[in-house]
């Protein structure tokens, strides 16, 4: 099967208008397919490459970038003789993989890309954590981009859905319901939930429509990840450790806003800064804050103490949230697909229409008060939305996630009473089709990734 990805357009655009004058740095998490899809790039756009991945290269070539940078032909000719390679015509793409394991390749990018022989590529994770970055002075020619899970458009390119984004894009629009096509796009955007969006996951849901293999895979890269907890958060290996397996108790709780005493009676924000940070920066987690004031900026009235952590992939939240014997079991995953509420399927929609935001490019932020003496100044408002043209008033938009079909925005009236002044539109993601109210714009789940 193609995994078609829309990051290659990126990678285009970027080979054909700024490749001579900075490397691109892909920055995302362990198996979210950021080698292969580079790869894949450099197959298909360039006459030659190189791929030289850090982790496994040996100190004769981490010796030829620490030597001889100043003399560009020795190093050219000393790293293809080590690495058994012919020289690359020039126009060729160099890609350093995995560039976390061996800093000093960052640094190197400025003489490289002024050089000018070469087009550069670099993938990694864990970019900006203290130890990857500590002695290094980051060059103004790499430019960086993430690179998050394949998204639900992607999700339906794999599984042979080419034309269903394109009808949901356009019932969007125009505020109407899909019709007929409603069922199947719901059934697909749970399917697309329960298997997730990493790549290896949605290959095996669409060679075998398995979801026991497709668990076991998920399982898999979610070992990785403990791996990579236990190995490169160092000091902060236990605080780590504790929040990642916390999220789907928090998320699970009324108020999703993570509550700290409940994995350490004594924990406090300030020490537990850089656990978060690291959760962050490995992109397995996507935080959204709470923006106290609800009107320009949202960035300026973010309370970093207050916070959801949400995990960058649903299909990898349903398999660390149930216990591996009952997740095989098959009346879960029917329980899951056919939107059985028994199960707290209302976390699991809150974070994938979180990782859909995410995917599109927003940050994530949300609104929560509140007041012991007022109830209408008690609300929680899922999450807030910037206009990208910002007004003199009215620039932002209220979303709730619902995983029914019942309509109940007594937060959404309220916000709305409270900050009409500040409010664009509200919206409220469901499982049912296309209905307004005088409150709120009801839209299907799967409309998320059109906001």
């Amino acid at each position: 099967m193609v995994m078609r990805r829309k990051i290659t357009e990126i990678l285009k655009k970027w080979k054909e208008s700024d490749s001579g004058e900075c490397a691109l740095l892909i920055d995302g998490a362990r198996r979210v397919g950021k080698s292969f899809i580079v790869e894949d790039f450099a197959k298909a756009e360039y006459p030659a490459y190189l791929m030289i991945n850090f982790k496994y290269v040996g100190n004769d070539v981490k010796e030829t970038f620490h030597e001889y940078l100043g003399r560009l032909d020795v190093f050219f000719e000393r790293l293809f003789l080590i690495l058994g390679r012919k020289p690359l015509p020039k126009g060729s793409l160099v890609i350093f993989d995995e560039v976390q394991a061996f800093p000093r390749a960052r640094e190197a990018i400025k003489p490289l890309v002024a050089d000018g022989r070469y087009h550069y590529v670099e993938t990694g994770s864990l970019i900006s954590i203290k130890k990857n970055v500590e002695g290094i002075l980051i060059p103004s020619e790499e430019r960086h981009i993430k690179m998050y899970p394949m998204d639900f458009e992607e999700f339906l390119w794999a599984n042979g859905e080419l034309s269903m984004m394109g009808a949901i894009r356009n019932a969007f629009s125009r505020r109407e319901p899909l019709g007929p096509l409603h069922r199947r796009a719901m059934d697909a955007f749970r399917t697309y939930m329960l298997v997730g969006g990493m790549p290896q996951s949605v290959k095996k849901y669409v060679e075998t429509h398995d979801f026991d293999k497709v668990d076991r895979t998920k399982r898999d890269i979610l070992g990785l990840y403990r791996d990579a907890i236990a190995k490169y958060a160092g000091s902060n290996t236990l605080k780590v450790q504790r929040m990642w397996d916390a999220i789907p108790a928090q998320l699970s709780r009324h108020e999703k806003s993570y509550n700290l005493s409940d994995i350490d009676d004594n924990a406090r924000m300030r020490g537990y800064e850089d656990p978060a940070f690291w959760l962050k920066d490995a992109m397995i987690c996507n935080f959204c804050y709470n923006a106290t004031e609800p009107n320009l900026g949202l960035s300026l009235s973010a309370d970093h103490t207050t916070f959801k952590c949400y995990m960058a992939d649903t299909g990898l939240l349903v398999s660390h949230a149930f216990d591996e014997n009952e997740l095989a079991a098959e009346s879960i995953h029917k329980r899951l697909l056919t939107g059985d509420i028994s199960i707290n399927e209302g976390m699991l929609m809150e974070n994938v229409v979180a990782q859909m935001l995410v995917a599109s490019g927003r940050k994530l932020y949300f609104y929560a008060r509140s007041d012991p003496y007022d109830r209408r100044n008690r609300m929680e408002i899922d999450f807030l939305i910037a206009k990208s043209k910002l007004a003199r008033k009215n620039n932002v938009s209220a979303v709730e996630v619902k995983s029914g079909k019942r309509i109940r925005p007594a937060s959404l009236r309220k916000f709305q009473a409270k900050f009409a002044d500040y409010l664009a539109e509200t919206f409220l993601f469901h499982a049912d089709d296309v209905k307004e109210t005088e409150i709120v714009r009801c839209l299907p789940l799967y409309m998320a990734s059109c906001l």
